[in-house]
């Protein structure tokens, strides 16, 4: 229900992705982590061992909205390496948002909220009374012509490990097909890092494109990889070259392998805050066979912004040429949600994914507290599994969710809610919204890659196989591919 309330174009995905999609995008627009047993993290009051939380305890599931897609990305380029991921580096939402949706956008510029749902699919191992809950919020896409000027700074990771084929040249060939596509009122300024960093290009107009493009063509590999050098080095350029009401964003392109100089993301955002202050996002692009996945997440997360994880030329050519100059605004700073679940209809309830973008519930409505950055034409799903109290009837109410968000212009919050009832997730899974399916799919897929036993690899893929289907969407065909390719690397 709704409520009124891009051998050139492979890292191209990426700059273009971390500035187009946050996930799933709607149709019409469509810790080097060591390899060790997944660690799950202490139960918590009111959180059994099964992991779902009792309604009794705490009613209230409260996150930062998150439009990563790296974990996904990742995964998939391990899997078809004929590598399983390790588990640490597995975050079910990222691979739930890694699919389009169908949400209704708002007619303003806030979020429209749909909830729906159904009963899981009969092989899966959970009780029969579990339901699947799916959260979806979108927002309205921006008119392409009308869209602000950008002013992007772009750091190049170009340490040793980035002399590796795949990784260097394809950032160039990107970032040249970049400036030969964007606005020539746009402005693009270059930042490389290894053992040091040094300022490649300032800002410079893309109007000048030919000393962009020599700029691009000079950068190679060199020594040791000191990001936290590049990052600061690269806020302060955009700093300097800020343009009042354009979009400006600083864009990290790296293998996220720091050997120099801080290697948490704490300390190194700390000395960029002040640069940032909520007027440069950060947008991280990751790419090789070894990738620093913790490190780009933390950043992207801590730094308002997201990380994307590329290796595909075809992609890339698609959402660079559709979907770039339409995507490079704010809808909504510092986003949550709070899902309130009634205890009298819910004994317990578990959020899939968004471990690493919990927050208290307390900080809902606390704006100081950071939430995700959300911008045009994107969608964010949120997939719970549900267990009905004793005795819910159809008519009782299931959960409130209200979404909360400041405006990009003034700061002011806004928020927007939905409810929903038991009957609303009481239809067949085979029944189900074909795009509710493909979400079940991927979020399942993540659970089993990290030790879930609850759908199988081979129950997975069926599932995907026939949303692949219903969906006519080549994405979704892949991913009952990699589920079948998973399920013989186990």
């Amino acid at each position: 229900m709704t409520t009124t309330t891009s051998t050139r174009n492979l890292l191209l995905i990426g700059a273009a992705t971390v500035l187009a999609l946050a996930g799933c995008t709607a149709d019409h627009t469509s810790d080097s982590g060591a390899s060790a047993p997944l660690q799950r993290p202490p139960v918590a009051p009111g959180e059994d061992s099964a992991g779902e939380t009792g309604t009794d305890e705490d009613p209230q599931s409260t996150f930062a909205l998150d439009v990563d897609t790296a974990s996904y990305g990742y995964a998939r380029r391990l899997i078809q390496d004929g590598r399983l991921p390790d588990r640490s580096e597995i975050r079910a939402e990222e691979f739930v948002n890694s699919f389009a949706q169908d949400y209704r956008e708002p007619s303003g510029d806030g979020f429209a909220v749909y909830v729906d749902g159904a009963r899981p699919p009969s092989f899966h191992e959970a009780g029969s009374e579990v339901r699947l809950m799916r959260v979806g919020l979108q927002t309205r896409r921006e008119d392409t012509e009308t869209r602000k000027d950008a002013a992007l700074t772009f750091v190049i990771d170009v340490s040793g490990s980035m002399s590796e084929r795949g990784r260097l040249d394809l950032v160039q060939d990107a970032l040249h097909t970049l400036v030969d596509e964007l606005r020539p009122t746009d402005s693009v300024a270059i930042v490389a890092f290894s053992g040091e960093a040094r300022v490649v290009r300032e800002m410079t107009r893309v109007s000048d494109a030919g000393s962009l493009h020599d700029a691009i063509d000079s950068l190679h590999t060199e020594s040791s990889t000191n990001l936290e050098g590049g990052l600061v080095l690269g806020y302060r350029v955009a700093r300097d070259g800020f343009r009042s009401g354009a979009s400006n964003r600083v864009i990290i392109l790296s293998d996220g392998l720091a050997n120099v100089g801080n290697t948490d993301a704490a300390p190194i955002l700390s000395q960029v805050r002040e640069e940032a202050a909520k007027e440069i996002a950060l947008l991280g692009v990751g790419v090789g066979s070894e990738y620093g996945d913790s490190l780009m997440e933390q950043l992207a997360d801590r730094g308002d912004g997201f990380v994307v994880y590329v290796s595909e030329r075809a992609q890339a050519r698609e959402v660079f040429v559709k979907q770039l100059p339409a995507s490079l605004a704010v809808r909504a700073l510092d986003a949550k949600a709070q899902v309130t679940f009634d205890s009298e209809a819910v004994e317990s309830y578990r959020l899939i994914g968004y471990e690493n973008r919990a927050l208290a519930d307390q900080d809902f409505r606390d704006d100081r507290v950071d939430g995700g950055e959300i911008g045009p034409g994107h969608s964010v799903t949120a997939l719970y599994a549900v267990r009905l109290a004793e005795g819910a009837s159809d008519g009782d109410q299931v959960a409130r969710v209200r979404v909360r968000w400041l405006d990009p212009a003034d700061r002011e919050p806004s928020e927007v809610s939905e409810s929903v009832r038991v009957a609303d997730l009481g239809g067949a899974f085979e029944g189900a919204a074909p795009r509710l399916q493909v979400c079940y799919a991927a979020g399942f897929f993540a659970e089993t890659l990290r030790g879930g036993r609850e759908a199988s690899y081979d129950d997975l893929a069926r599932v995907a196989d026939r949303a692949a289907d219903s969906t006519e969407d080549p994405k979704v065909r892949e991913l009952a591919e990699l589920i079948d390719r998973a399920s013989r690397l186990d």
